[in-house]
């Protein structure tokens, strides 16, 4: 059974989804319009992802009402949507109920049950469910702890979804009768009449992918609370946190989100004729910089991997017979907490390419990047994958999908031929 506050954010997505299907076979429609109704979905389906994580293990009646918790034994605190007060509380009854001889925590069971939907659950599998709110925490120091995620422009799938396709501008040129994919204003004179013009859209489709991540750990270590909380949770975050950073960076887009650096919409700035291997110089920053479309200027950073910061110290511009710092390092001249160049952040990362290779440089505005994901993370355990080793194994799996919103770079409406801009620019190899 489903909130009454879930109902209707339902019915209210089933209308707009129609409104926007019986708009876009209309030939009056305006772009504008299909756009704002574009938007009103996207809102309510991140209503929807909201409201799961507040109906997360409740149960509701036919009329949508919730119904009373009736297990005194073990009541939700205020702060939790589960009867575990800790993940590591968790953990320990985990370690207890698995085995030869040993009882099973009921509070285990009514987490299957609250999952399944079902009143009745066979625990001798060997898997538990972690707790919902436990497991929302993990991706929560994803988020936290990430570079390039936190930064992307996030999308959540609803629940009975696992695909969300949304119209996107199909224009890769800003030259007249191109722009917004076709629309070409004219001049005219009196009593004067213009060629009808549309613009011209494009599907983009972000299917999840699925991580997955395996932590085995002791039953000795289990048995301190503290600790293994501390450790899985650390664990967990870390690999999915590096995992997704990495393929918005790096990935093909086979089974991964396709990265940045294999869109078509990438830049790939030529380095200077006759430069030096393994070098970084003052003009593959300007240049960079002059490819960056100028609505990503106040929002774009440069991600570097650390071999490149050396280059970058002993940039200079000369100005007669001294030079001005190109490069401002952190807490110095800047003022900032972050290195800067042209007063963008500078962030090192372990995703840049190495020295001299294609991505060892990257200026990007991930604001023009997609992640889309359910907005939680599946964990649960298993005695049987490590019996012989009184092992437990946590399993952890995140369903995620990006891209860039530009499928392609942009030819500037006056510019050298062949000379295109985007929201992401790297240098090519040296």
């Amino acid at each position: 059974m489903k909130s009454k506050a879930m109902k209707n954010l339902l019915n209210q997505l089933s209308a707009s989804r129609s409104a926007a299907q019986e708009l876009q076979t209309k030939p009056d429609a305006t772009a504008a319009e299909i756009l704002a109704k574009t938007e009103e979905i996207k809102t309510i389906q991140a209503k929807i992802a909201a409201q799961e994580a507040l109906d997360a293990g409740k149960e509701f009646d036919e009329n949508g009402d919730e119904k009373p918790v009736n297990d005194p034994v073990y009541p939700n605190p205020a702060d939790h949507k589960g009867p575990f007060k800790s993940f590591g509380e968790q953990l320990m009854a985990i370690m207890k109920s698995t085995g030869p001889g040993k009882s099973v925590d009921n509070r285990l069971i009514a987490i299957q049950n609250a999952a399944s939907g079902s009143n009745e659950t066979n625990p001798s599998e060997g898997g538990y469910l972690v707790q919902q709110d436990f497991s929302a925490d993990l991706l929560k120091n994803v988020y936290e702890t990430g570079i390039l995620a936190p930064r992307c422009r996030k999308i959540n799938i609803g629940a009975n979804s696992n695909s969300i396709k949304l119209n996107g501008i199909d224009e890769s040129s800003r030259a007249t009768g191109s722009r917004w994919g076709g629309v070409q204003g004219s001049w005219i004179a009196e009593a004067g009449s213009v060629t009808a013009t549309k613009p011209k859209f494009r599907k983009i489709e972000l299917i999840l992918k699925k991580l997955m991540a395996v932590y085995y750990s002791t039953d000795e270590l289990l048995q301190d609370a503290a600790a293994s909380e501390s450790i899985l949770s650390q664990a967990f975050a870390e690999e999915i946190k590096f995992m997704v950073d990495d393929a918005i960076m790096n990935g093909d887009g086979s089974g991964k989100p396709m990265g940045i650096l294999n869109a078509g919409c990438l830049v790939t700035q030529a380095a200077e004729s006759g430069q030096a291997a393994d070098t970084v110089l003052f003009e593959n920053i300007v240049n960079m910089w002059s490819r960056l479309v100028a609505s990503s200027r106040a929002n774009a950073v440069w991600y570097i991997n650390q071999e490149v910061e050396p280059q970058l110290f002993s940039m200079v511009l000369s100005s007669g017979v001294a030079g001005v710092p190109v490069y401002l390092p952190a807490n110095g001249i800047s003022g900032q907490s972050f290195s800067t160049l042209f007063s963008r952040p500078v962030l090192p990362i372990e995703h840049c390419a190495k020295l001299g290779d294609v991505g060892d440089i990257v200026l990007a505005d991930l604001d023009e990047y997609l992640l889309a994901d359910k907005g939680g993370m599946q964990t649960a355990s298993s005695i049987h994958i490590a019996f012989l080793t009184d092992e437990t194994a946590f399993r952890a799996i995140y369903r995620v999908d990006g891209q860039p919103t530009r499928s392609a770079a942009i030819t500037p409406y006056k510019a050298t031929s062949g000379r295109t801009l985007s929201s992401f620019v790297t240098l090519a190899a040296r």
